[in-house]
């Protein structure tokens, strides 16, 4: 089975860990390292307020500002204890994997690339929405391990959303095969773990739904490789696309959480 990883420069989870646990059980052909322009990034958030507002916007700014002066820190020994496992579990990689620098999965040079590697599963851990002309180039298609069960709860942080909708059933990941929609193809699985929803930020709830199932989601990938994996069943259900956290949605998430726990 031939893989191919995308992933944001930066994101040292997928980049340094995941890339490990898939050379493990695959043969890993090559990986995209994505450094977004900024223009991405304005993109997003005009995108962002055209979905829900300015006053709602700064709920999303106010608790990004939160996040980075009261979460984060912890946040960020944890990546790295847990990066150390990781690297400590799986084999450091082969030299000689090619790796593509780019701006985009969806770039001329990421087409080229995928095109010579020739995988056939590809492993999007990245933000952008890939066009077909992208995703359909792996043989037995392109997944993504998205954080939410979808369709219930699609787009970005999922777990996040189901906390906040005292959702604790559907705080989870779902691996999905990507198609033209948002997080609208087939669904592979789902998964989860004994989250704390008290002490682990939504961050880190999120980064072990897919960490915490190495394992079954290993299975399953050579399961969908060897044309033995069926899609679950999704016709209709509820199905929502949610956006950024907000403070406010923190506050009553935490709130919530504490009672429960008293």
């Amino acid at each position: 089975m031939r893989t191919l990883l995308i992933c944001h420069d930066g994101a040292h989870l997928s980049q340094y860990g995941l890339s490990r646990w898939l050379a493990s059980f695959s043969n890993l052909v090559g990986i995209i390292v994505l450094k977004e322009r900024k223009h991405r990034v304005y993109k997003r958030i005009r995108r962002e307020i055209g979905r829900v507002g300015i006053t709602r916007f700064i709920d999303v700014v106010t608790f990004r500002i939160y996040y980075k002066f009261f979460l984060s820190k912890k946040d960020r020994i944890w990546e790295q204890e847990k990066l150390q496992e990781l690297n400590f579990t799986y084999p450091k990689i082969h030299d000689d994997i090619p790796i593509l620098k780019t701006h985009s999965p969806n770039s001329k040079d990421s087409e080229a690339f995928i095109k010579e590697v020739n995988p056939d599963i590809m492993i999007a851990r990245c933000k952008t929405l890939l066009k077909k002309s992208i995703f359909s180039l792996p043989s037995k298609g392109t997944f993504v391990m998205h954080p939410g069960i979808s369709p219930e709860y699609r787009n970005a942080h999922g777990c996040f959303w189901a906390l906040a909708n005292n959702d604790l059933t559907n705080v989870g990941m779902t691996l999905l095969k990507i198609d033209q929609g948002v997080d609208t193809g087939p669904v592979y699985g789902y998964y989860t773990y004994d989250f704390d929803e008290i002490n682990e930020s939504h961050i880190v709830i999120q980064h072990r739904v897919v960490l915490e199932n190495l394992q079954e989601l290993k299975k399953k990938l050579i399961s969908i490789y060897n044309g033995d994996a069926i899609p679950l069943e999704t016709t209709g259900r509820k199905s929502h696309t949610w956006g950024q956290p907000w403070l406010t949605a923190y506050i009553k998430l935490k709130f919530n959480a504490r009672r429960r726990h008293k």
